[in-house]
């Protein structure tokens, strides 16, 4: 048996930024997680000054490309606008690893399948134990499986599932754009350049809404990949675009349970306007450790529900 003081299961951004913190604080941890990194991660990638900060991470420190955005080119309805932003776009597939490798946790390639309480101890599959246990896997997290749907079942309407996919690509337009609402989707699709010949582009809407309109994300995916090719956007692309879910912020009446704690998608903080979950990920494994490491109370109230007010420079939160 493994001994440590706090097993954190996922190692993404929620997970990494927990151990991180807890390590710095001289706290040992263990991540274990199904993948091995860099694994594959599609996703806008988007990511605020705030959050970068927090990470302790600069354009001179992070080894990867960073794509700077000072405006979006924003598309309702027909109508289209350019809105003023100070965004940042990485590669999920580079700052995922990065940010593990740079917590210096000990990490262990391993698919939770069993998680029992024995004592005051955590204990995953009969090979490791601690004290604390940190739900970091995401939207099927074991840990929210096991201890938390009981008592905190999320709401069915703040499912959101999405399709997106990154390539390479050469790109002729840099600007990112973003389509709210086209063709009734209940959501909005996005086209994201990157650094190194990369681009991004997806969608994401409320299944409950779509469902009732009998509607499907892949009749609309064919919508978006028609509009790219006759804008110019992308051209002779045989898309093969990865579906996944993930729930939008609610107040989960436990978030904590004894000593195992959610964060990050596990926990459902997505923002409520643009499904963002970089930041509030990150925030969120912070405040997991912090709780672990003074023996304080753990709320994630201070992590911002809304992202357009981050995206316009309205206030210095991530």
């Amino acid at each position: 048996m493994i001994k440590t003081d706090v097993l954190v299961i996922g190692g993404g951004p929620a997970g990494a930024a927990c151990a991180r913190r807890l390590i710095q604080n001289q706290v040992s941890c263990i991540v274990l997680d199904r993948s091995e990194f860099p694994r594959f991660k599609p996703c806008a990638g988007w990511v605020t000054p705030q959050v970068l900060k927090s990470v302790e991470m600069d354009g001179n420190s992070y080894p990867f490309g960073l794509t700077e955005f000072t405006s979006f080119d924003v598309f309702i309805n027909g109508l289209r606008f350019k809105l003023p932003t100070h965004q940042y776009s990485i590669r999920r597939f580079e700052f995922d690893h990065w940010l593990l490798q740079t917590s210096a946790a000990e990490f262990h390639l391993h698919d939770v399948q069993d998680i029992r309480l024995e004592k005051d101890e955590y204990v995953v599959d009969d090979e490791f134990s601690a004290r604390y246990l940190v739900g970091a896997g995401g939207t099927h997290c074991p840990v929210y499986t096991t201890f938390f749907s009981k008592a905190s079942p999320k709401a069915h309407g703040s499912l959101i599932v999405a399709q997106e996919e990154e390539f390479q690509f050469n790109v002729k337009d840099t600007r990112c754009k973003l389509w709210f609402f086209e063709n009734h989707l209940p959501g909005y699709a996005w086209y994201v350049p990157k650094k190194d010949g990369y681009v991004n582009v997806g969608m994401g809407g409320f299944m409950e809404q779509l469902k009732r309109r009998s509607d499907t994300l892949k009749d609309h995916w064919n919508l978006l990949v028609r509009r790219l090719e006759e804008t110019g956007l992308i051209w002779n692309h045989a898309f093969k675009p990865d579906g996944h879910s993930y729930y939008l912020r609610q107040n989960l009446p436990e978030i904590q349970i004894g000593n195992a704690f959610l964060v990050g998608d596990a926990l459902g903080l997505a923002t409520l306007d643009m499904g963002e979950g970089i930041g509030p990920a990150i925030k969120s494994g912070q405040l997991a450790a912090d709780a672990i490491i003074n023996g304080g109370t753990y709320s994630v109230a201070s992590i911002p529900r809304y992202s357009f007010p981050s995206l316009l420079g309205l206030r210095k939160g991530g």
